[in-house]
């Protein structure tokens, strides 16, 4: 009984952000989309062949000896995946792509709301005495290999969400951990959208374009072109089929989920994969003001949510907190080091 309500309260969520999501279609006269399959429907195909690896992975270094062969796999997936199990994995997921399905489609109709970027780029501005943190950074890092090196950790956010929440879900000992993470992420999403509805923002890179002309042309400038050419395909043409539109600054979910996995990985004991992913956020806000994704402010707010979102989504899955002191743990080094990984 006690995993239906747990599970069940997770589903009271998604169905009830579903309920927002068809409500703001029918306002908007655009119904639901998914493009060329690309937000669920391949997200969930990649998630399914993301969990096959890494269970088969973990029975390797879990089952020792005893899985040096197909066989001795198989028969320790079986023990360690039975179909109560199998069922809460493929919930959880289905859960948390269902909702960023939502998320999405929310997030292109907030082209439709009016930009605040000027009152964002004068709280930057205030915050930094007179000056754009972009062109400090620009002026500390250069313009040239720091550029591309921040790309890279910009450009990999997308495989470490990815990753992060299939081996949440694959790697705990016990599901209900797992499903922490989960129902974090949810929350995370539905704050997300929320501020993006609250201060309808586009980015620096839009708003004050002067500032971001010395750096290289690489993808980020593609990207940038690409999201504001679909920006305006769906204002001129908002009943096209393809017409998505996916730009949206403040709150700079990129920090939010990034930090996300980082208190995760706290909350698992994962002590050395936690220092790893602290230094991997602060690389990231750093890059998201310095290629013009986001202001400063935006990064801030990305924080804020992602404790938000924890708390929410811990309080979801333990209530009482009590069994969640005694949440189980990896039995040894090697399953500590496996979900690590």
């Amino acid at each position: 009984m006690g995993d239906r309500r747990w599970v069940a309260r997770v589903w009271v969520v998604v169905v009830l952000f579903a309920a927002v999501a068809v409500v703001r279609s029918v306002q908007v006269g655009i119904p639901l989309r998914d493009p060329a399959g690309s937000v669920l429907l391949w997200r969930v195909v990649i998630s399914l062949v993301i969990a096959v690896v890494l269970a088969v992975l973990d029975q390797v270094v879990r089952g020792g000896r005893a899985a040096r062969n197909v066989r001795g796999v198989l028969a320790g997936l079986r023990t360690r995946w039975p179909r109560r199990r199998v069922g809460l994995a493929a919930g959880a997921l289905l859960a948390y792509h269902l909702v960023y399905f939502c998320y999405h489609n929310l997030k292109s109709w907030d082209v439709f709301n009016q930009p605040r970027d000027a009152m964002l780029l004068r709280w930057d501005r205030w915050l930094f005495l007179g000056h754009s943190p972009g062109v400090l950074l620009h002026d500390l890092l250069g313009q040239h290999v720091a550029a591309y090196v921040l790309m890279v950790f910009y450009e990999s956010f997308s495989t470490l969400i990815t990753v992060a929440v299939v081996a949440a879900v694959v790697l705990v000992d016990r599901i209900r951990d797992g499903y922490v993470f989960i129902a974090s992420a949810i929350w995370v999403w539905i704050l997300g959208v929320g501020s993006y509805y609250l201060i309808p923002s586009l980015g620096p890179f839009s708003s004050a374009p002067r500032e971001f002309a010395g750096l290289p042309h690489t993808m980020i400038q593609d990207t940038q072109a690409r999201y504001m050419a679909q920006r305006a395909h769906l204002l001129a043409h908002p009943h096209a089929h393809d017409a998505f539109a996916q730009v949206s600054a403040f709150a700079s979910l990129h920090v939010a989920m990034t930090t996300l996995v980082v208190l995760m990985a706290h909350y698992y004991g994962l002590r050395r994969t936690t220092r790893v992913l602290a230094a991997f956020l602060a690389l990231t806000m750093v890059a998201t003001v310095y290629l013009g994704w986001h202001f400063a402010v935006d990064d801030a707010a990305g924080l804020v949510i992602a404790f938000a979102g924890t708390a929410l989504g811990r309080r979801m899955v333990y209530p009482g907190g009590g069994a969640e002191q005694r949440r189980s743990k990896p039995a040894d080094p090697v399953a500590v080091g496996t979900l690590a990984s």
